[in-house]
């Protein structure tokens, strides 16, 4: 789950990480009233959209009057910021935030996310301040810090001054950023977050460290103990289906191609995306019905896939254990009874209660219903379907 960057902002502010001073808005004339009560000088207005790259897409602009403040704010507010994580239909800015110029001086990087690999904290850093880090490492790898942190002892004064040294910060601020690298951590551990990044983090020309962007994603699986997060959610900027599917306790993700994906467990469905791939096609969403599925939860997975204009074709692929195969293939028949599916579904079941699975669909009278032998099989005869199998595959 993703919140604002004003959001975000505000919960640094308990904890002490430094932020410019600034006001959220939902109409120009509040932008304007904002922009008043921050004082003259400079402002930043900037779109609230649940993406990155908003500068780079125009939704970052300054102004030095009360009236290009409320100009920018109208050419925003309502209208879609397209930028490289929202896809070409971009997201629509229902609301801007006002904020307080400042004088940078110099622009760093700095991020916390969970290492998989080494099951720990990571903190990443770089000098390269207002870049996306990827492009970072991409174009200077030898320009990225990072520095593990064991859970057991949490965060230490050491991890901030090996990062202050190696991006050759001058002495007298080595303390003021261990400052606030350590409450950024703070935040990041209270929280649940999956990732708090900090892009630019500046320091001023009074020598002051602020966090100039802030965004925050945290762990869904973790959410029940978090209500203060959960009360500030923006339902407006999720996919509606990816909402419903939460309701029904299915792990659901939109993507853009043309095969619609069922199956059981996060590990096969990533390798069912990735076997559609692998034969030319295009996985149109990733459902994970899990291991307590049932013929309704199957039935639901059905209506939210046969939601997207896009499907063509869907793939079931269920490897029984926990779920039975005989439930899945009585959810398929629940969803034909409930929904007009009219598009191939092709079924690989293997595993707990296959066959007795294979029989209630054979004897279902559906003649949209393919069988499929096994993965490769499946994903061929699913691209197939959706008419974009460009010949066979190894």
């Amino acid at each position: 789950m993703y919140i604002h960057e004003h959001q975000a902002k505000e919960i640094f502010k308990k904890y002490g990480v430094p932020t410019p001073r600034g006001f959220i808005a939902f109409k120009p004339e509040n932008a304007v009233k904002a922009a008043q009560q921050i004082g003259e000088g400079l402002w930043v207005v900037k779109a609230q959209i649940h993406a990155g790259g908003r500068g780079k897409a125009g939704g970052v602009k300054v102004a030095d009057s009360t009236e290009q403040v409320e100009q920018i704010a109208r050419d925003l507010l309502g209208k879609p910021l397209v930028t490289h994580q929202t896809g070409p239909k971009g997201k629509i800015v229902n609301r801007i935030y006002i904020e307080e110029g400042v004088d940078i001086e110099k622009e760093y990087y700095l991020g916390l996310l969970l290492d998989r690999k080494e099951e720990k904290t990571v903190m990443i850093a770089s000098t390269e301040g207002g870049m996306d880090i990827e492009e970072v490492a991409s174009k200077y790898p030898e320009k990225i810090v990072k520095v593990i942190i064991d859970p057991i002892i949490g965060f230490q004064g050491f991890h901030a001054r090996t990062i202050a040294f190696a991006l050759g910060m001058p002495r007298s601020d080595v303390n003021r950023f261990v400052s606030f690298a350590r409450a950024l951590y703070n935040v990041y551990n209270d929280y649940d977050v999956e990732l708090a990044e900090v892009n630019p983090l500046v320091k001023t020309k009074e020598g002051k460290f602020i966090a100039l962007d802030a965004k925050m994603s945290f762990d869904n699986n973790a959410l029940y103990r978090q209500p203060e997060i959960l009360a500030i959610r923006d339902l407006t900027e999720e996919d509606p289906a990816e909402i419903e599917a939460g309701t029904y306790n299915l792990n659901y993700v939109t993507l853009m191609g043309n095969v619609g994906c069922m199956v059981n467990g996060a590990g096969l469905a990533m390798a069912t995306m990735d076997t559609i791939k692998y034969v030319g096609g295009e996985p149109a969403n990733f459902l994970d019905v899990g291991g307590g599925a049932n013929a309704e939860n199957v039935a639901k997975g059905f209506e939210i896939i046969l939601k997207d204009k896009n499907v063509k074709a869907i793939f079931v692929n269920i490897f029984g254990g926990i779920v039975r195969c005989d439930r899945v293939a009585n959810g398929i028949l629940e969803a034909a009874r409930i929904t007009n599916i009219s598009i191939p579904v092709i079924v690989r079941l293997e595993g707990t209660n296959s066959k007795e699975g294979s029989k209630i669909l054979s004897g279902s009278g559906l003649t949209n219903i393919i069988t499929a032998s096994d993965l490769l099989d499946g994903a061929k005869k699913s691209v197939k379907a959706a008419g974009t199998l460009k010949g066979d595959s190894k």
